[in-house]
């Protein structure tokens, strides 16, 4: 069984016991979460699409942890102008393992 969900401007596959680093939420780490955005369900009567939402579908996950990601390196540059400008980014995530779906 596996269903699709929507949170931080991205879809997602998931299904129970995966581990996904997502955009970062505002809640405490072993907290539990709940995503009413779901957009797909498949299971044992096949695979059931929302439009664009499934009413009453529910995915419950646990935040493990928060973190950054890996440095992205942003380099501005023109020629013959001495124009140069560096600048580094690291996108927040929170770590998540899914836990139950209900549909």
């Amino acid at each position: 069984m596996y269903a699709i969900i929507e949170t931080g401007g991205k879809q997602y596959k998931v299904q129970e016991g995966d581990v996904l680093f997502i955009e970062k939420l505002s809640v405490e780490d072993g907290e539990d979460i709940t995503f009413n955005r779901v957009l797909a369900v498949s299971g044992d009567n096949g695979l059931v699409v929302g439009t664009p939402l499934l009413s009453g579908a529910t995915v419950t996950a646990k935040a493990e942890k928060h973190g950054k990601g890996h440095k992205v390196v942003v380099y501005k540059y023109k020629p013959k102008k001495n124009y140069h400008v560096k600048q580094g980014h690291r996108q927040p995530y929170t770590k998540v393992t899914i836990g139950k779906i209900q549909a």
